[in-house]
């Protein structure tokens, strides 16, 4: 099957659920609203054609400003057809995607990392919490609005002999950076180089 047969098909059999389709760099993109979600999923893996057995990855962004601030993209491989397909949604901040680990059980810890990183719930999620960041994490480190040194640091304690949290603080000297190039060396090297010459 190719590309615009199977472009041909799904714009044919899910006309309702689908927004657009396009085809960029030998993989199509069907763009879907989150309610259709997992019934477009559920046609891709188990129609005779289609054939998409394989999710290979899960991937969220973050638009800040817009109301529908995320997009997520599953990215799905079927090794019958030798097709790759995407299928995105877009959701605003407090909106819930239906979980599709019935579906695929390898979503399980995809759909977990995306919401530690983004902060976006899953409905019907069997086990939803952190996978990548501690459980007493504040935010969410992919966001565009996380600040860049986080809100605490974490640190073992050798005085108090477990592990402490404690609020992010820079001291300004670490903000002066020198932009040279590492392959020319340091400015006190290029210094000390001089004046060995003198001597």
């Amino acid at each position: 099957m190719k590309l615009t047969d199977l472009d041909k098909l799904l714009n044919s059999e899910l006309t309702t659920k689908i927004k657009n389709t396009s085809i960029k760099n030998d993989e199509l993109l069907v763009k879907v609203e989150v309610d259709n979600l997992y019934s477009t999923l559920l046609f891709l893996k188990t129609n005779e054609q289609c054939k998409f057995k394989q999710l290979i990855d899960i991937v969220a962004v973050d638009y800040l400003g817009d109301d529908q601030r995320f997009r997520i993209y599953y990215l799905l491989l079927s090794h019958e057809n030798n097709l790759r397909i995407k299928v995105s949604i877009n959701l605003s901040i407090d909106e819930k995607v239906p979980s599709i680990v019935k579906l695929y059980p390898s979503s399980n810890w995809m759909e977990r990392e995306v919401f530690d990183m983004y902060g976006i719930k899953f409905k019907n999620h069997p086990d939803l919490r952190r996978i990548l960041t501690d459980y007493n994490f504040k935010g969410f480190p992919l966001r565009k609005d996380f600040p860049l040194t986080g809100f605490n640091e974490v640190r073992y304690s050798e005085k108090e002999k477990k592990v402490i949290y404690e609020p992010v603080k820079l001291e300004q000297d670490y903000r002066n950076f020198d932009f040279e190039s590492p392959w020319e060396g340091t400015k006190y090297i290029k210094d000390a180089k001089l004046k060995n010459k003198d001597d």
